[in-house]
């Protein structure tokens, strides 16, 4: 895929949503990194129910670290992999406590340092609460960007290295952002929704469907 057609790609895709966002629901920065720990192999809609009744009980770094790994448990019981992400979390608040005052770090070392952060969650939170140019490569971005020829990898981090490469400066905010939703309701996996994809003219893709 040429550069003309991956500036025209973004261009619509910033036409049809100029303010994208995450549609986790979040105050800031330390909840965002809560719930982006919580959304690993499980839905936006799934953490979003759960962190309600958790951010509104324990907003802080402190009050959750209180609450200990079994009450953690109670409130987040319904996502996948709850067992891990709360002893995960814990950790995560305890450091956050004891070493940062109960602020999130704002660099990609200090944040894959945490417990349960990895690079895609990292990402996320430079991206959301800092407003980072970066770009986190989940299933739907990993998807969109090879089937559309935007951006082939063999796996993420290639993905990754190639956006960041081959996105114009003026999309590289919000492209995470875009492709994910363009993954979640568009691109979709088993049988992507071509006849009413607005970058379909451009995509590479070669088994389009109605």
């Amino acid at each position: 895929m040429n550069r003309e057609k991956r500036i025209e790609i973004f261009r619509r895709l910033r036409e049809h949503n100029p303010n994208p966002t995450t549609e986790l629901n979040y105050r800031n920065e330390f909840e965002l990194l809560i719930a982006v720990i919580l959304s690993a192999q499980a839905t936006d809609v799934g953490v979003n129910k759960a962190t309600k009744k958790l951010f509104e009980d324990a907003p802080t770094p402190q009050a959750m670290l209180e609450l200990g790994v079994d009450g953690l448990k109670q409130y987040i019981k319904t996502i996948g992999l709850y067992n891990s992400k709360a002893e995960n979390i814990i950790k995560t608040c305890r450091i956050l406590v004891e070493k940062y005052k109960g602020q999130v770090p704002r660099t990609r070392e200090e944040l894959e340092a945490l417990p349960g952060v990895g690079r895609k969650t990292a990402n996320v939170v430079l991206n959301t609460a800092f407003g980072e140019p970066t770009i986190a490569v989940d299933t739907h971005i990993f998807r969109v960007c090879n089937r559309t020829g935007i951006a082939k990898g063999k796996n993420p981090l290639e993905v990754e290295k190639r956006l960041e490469r081959l996105v114009p400066d003026e999309f590289k905010k919000d492209a995470h952002h875009w492709l994910i939703l363009h993954g979640r309701y568009t691109c979709v996996a088993r049988k992507p929704r071509c006849g009413s994809c607005i970058i379909e003219d451009l995509c590479e893709y070669k088994h389009k469907t109605e």
